[in-house]
Formats: C-alpha cells, structure tokens, sequence
C-alpha cells in the first residue's frame, strides 16, 4: 500500500523538527570547483544558527570528510556526524523525504539521478535514503520514479507546489504524463491537490527548482520571488510563475530578487526563496545586495512571527547553484 493509503502525509517545514540532516561536502566533489575552502565558514555558520534549536545530522562519506566537517562546526553541541556517503552535498534533493502519521515517521526514498543525469556518478547519493532509514528502523516506501525534494514544496493541508521545467522534463521520468506524476505525489506524500508553475531561474542546473521561486510560508499563503527589471533575464518567467499564483486562491507575498550574481562570467542562481525554516529560526541567504537583502529579510520576518530570520551571507556558496535550502532536509518531530 501506499503512505497515503496507510495515512501518511509530507508535514509542512514549519512543522516542528526532531532534526535537520545535511551532507558535507567533499574537497574532490564537482560542487565547489576551486573554491572548497571559501564555503567552509558559511557551512560552519549554517551549523551553529541551527544546532540551538535542533539536532544537526551530518552525512559523511568518509573519515577526512568528517574531520573537515568537524573542524569547521568546532564544538558545537547537539551535532552527530553519521558515515553515509554522497558524492555532492545537496541533501535536499538526494536525501530521505519523511512523511508522518500520528507520532509514526516513515521514509519516502524516491530515485535520485543527479537532475537529469548531468553529473554522475550519483549511486552513493542515491543510496541515502535507504542508509538512513535502516539507521533509524523507519519504514521506506520507494515509488521507483526520479524525484528531487528541492522540486516541492507542501503545506501539510493537501497543497503542493512545483514546476513544469522540472518534473516534466524527459531526463527525469520520460514515459510518465503530467496527470500519472501528480498521482505519485498524491500517493506517496499525501497531498490532494497540485499546483504547477513554469520555469526556474537563470543559472539553476536543476532545470527550475520551485525552492528558488515559491515557497509556503503557512497553509494559504505564499512568498514568490520577483524580479523588478523588465530587461532581466528573469523577468518574465517570474511574471509568469506570479500569474498563475493568482489563479490558485492562494495569498500571494512577493520576494525580491538579489540582482545578478556572477561567478567567472556564469550568472548563478541567486534566491532568497532558498531559505530554510527550522524550528525557531528562518535562515536566509543573502548576496550582499544590501537593500534587497534587508527587504528579503523584512518580509519574512513579517511572515514568521514566532521564528528569528537570521541572515547568513550566500554568495561564496552560490558559486555551488545551491543554497540553504538545497543542503538540507527536515526530520519531523
């Protein structure tokens, strides 16, 4: 049987969190090309904002990984490091997806092929589902389909945002039609009802990631990322994305956008949608635009009363095409 036949749903991320899961990079992955050692501090950073609130899990693929990794957290309590091999760090899309029902926490271990197969090899990556859910007696359920969980994003009342760009491109599920994809959503995370934007942002290898356009910030409102440039390259796809928002009854929020952020003459795929909501804390990127950056922040502030929106600097990280959002995953409590 499925989860949702069995009562399981994805909770939403405000929902309380038993932990946090991340998985360290390493010094020979293809994320950080030439600038490994320039991300470390805004990792550690990441770390300490959140190991207060919850428990950090940290993946490690092997002893040296997990040395640098806790040579850059320090002595921060509440951290576990935990011997399970990834090739790159971008948990939210390689890591386990956990639905709830009651108290009772299962896994949803969807296939995982690099989005799209643009940078193998991705077996270990793959793979961590299964590790964790062996390490913490959870049931896995494994549709046998390609998904990412940075594609997604829920409410935990029956509504799920993606994209088009995304789940339906043929290098993720080719021989499954838009209507049988909604079916695994609704059966494997317990949604009722999804709503399809269009395309990413320039600069996202994901092929258009809704994490980097809109996310939920309660259960009938959400933030999606404008840019106010008619000339940017993301002006009009964002229009797009804003209009059919307005069709879906939603409230709608509107974020900025930081401006262009380049790297070697690459625009990277800089988003304040990418942050991540954990207990007590929001955790923002930012990318030295400094009216955006504290418009971003306002507007979340606003919109998570009960949480600090805490700004981490995101610019040396970016050069990765990921933000706070893509390196993490929740374990509901």
């Amino acid at each position: 049987m499925t989860p949702a036949k069995l009562g399981y749903r994805m909770p939403a991320e405000w929902a309380p969190h038993a932990a946090t899961w991340l998985s360290w990079p390493r010094p020979d992955g293809i994320s950080f090309p030439d600038r490994y050692d320039e991300i470390l501090p805004t990792l550690g950073k990441l770390v300490r904002a959140l190991a207060p609130h919850e428990r950090v899990n940290i993946n490690c693929r092997n002893e040296e990984v997990e040395e640098i990794a806790r040579k850059t957290v320090g002595k921060t309590p509440n951290v576990r490091y935990h011997r399970n091999p990834s090739y790159e760090p971008w948990c939210r899309d390689h890591g386990p997806i956990f639905v709830k029902r009651g108290k009772n926490l299962a896994i949803v271990d969807w296939g995982y092929n690099a989005w799209g197969g643009k940078y193998p090899p991705f077996d270990d990556d793959d793979a961590v589902p299964v590790r964790i859910a062996e390490q913490l007696g959870l049931p896995l359920f494994q549709p046998g389909i390609i998904m990412e969980g940075g594609s997604l994003d829920v409410n935990g009342r029956g509504l799920l945002l993606t994209t088009e760009a995304c789940l339906l491109n043929k290098n993720r599920n080719p021989k499954l039609s838009k209507k049988q994809i909604e079916q695994y959503l609704k059966a494997y995370l317990g949604v009722t009802s999804v709503i399809w934007l269009g395309d990413g942002i320039v600069g996202d290898d994901t092929d258009g990631h809704v994490d980097d356009l809109t996310r939920f910030v309660n259960v009938k409102t959400v933030v999606t990322v404008v840019e106010d440039d008619p000339d940017d390259a993301n002006y009009a796809p964002l229009q797009d994305n804003l209009e059919r928002l307005r069709e879906t009854g939603l409230r709608i929020v509107e974020l900025p956008m930081p401006g262009c952020v380049e790297y070697d003459g690459q625009r990277l795929p800089a988003s304040y949608a990418n942050f991540y909501i954990a207990n007590n804390v929001v955790l923002l990127p930012t990318y030295r635009h400094k009216q955006n950056d504290r418009r971003a922040a306002e507007i979340l502030q606003k919109h998570f009363p009960t949480r600090r929106v805490v700004s981490i600097d995101s610019t040396d990280l970016i050069w990765g095409l990921g933000s706070f959002h893509c390196l993490t995953q929740q374990q509901p409590a």
